[in-house]
């Protein structure tokens, strides 16, 4: 009996620590408005190239007062047919509204990344979009 009743007792814990942490992944994470951009650098295999561009966007993604929630990823190796790997770099970007995205592409610290990475991309590709409820 009494290990039947710790199992249920830490079996509660986990789901109350599951449904807590669900609760905090929503509330970091804006539905809002999120801004998707892809990078394609000219020379993704040079490593110091690699090094300037995260440095640069870590410096500007903290300093953004407008940005929520960000995401920095690299392309997966693909294994369907439908992914699309063909990308240095992906970046996810959060906001409460299409007025602070505005705000954010208009913000020193967004200026200074451009200016100091933008001979380092070959091709980049916006994707924004609203939340549906």
């Amino acid at each position: 009996m009494r290990k039947l009743i710790l199992t249920g007792v830490v079996g509660l814990l986990l789901f109350t620590n599951a449904v807590a942490q669900d609760k905090i992944n929503s509330e970091e994470f804006d539905s809002a408005f999120a801004h998707t951009v892809y990078f394609w650098l000219k020379n993704p295999d040079n490593e110091d190239d690699r090094i300037q561009f995260e440095d640069s966007l870590k410096r500007f993604l903290n300093n953004s007062k407008f940005a929520k929630t960000n995401f920095i990823g690299v392309p997966p190796k693909a294994t369907r047919e439908v992914v699309d790997g063909s990308f240095t770099y992906a970046l996810i970007v959060t906001f409460d509204s299409a007025e602070s995205q505005d705000g954010y592409q208009k913000e020193a610290a967004h200026l200074q990344f451009i200016d100091e990475c933008k001979d380092l991309w070959s091709k980049v590709i916006v994707y924004d979009s609203n939340g549906i409820e």
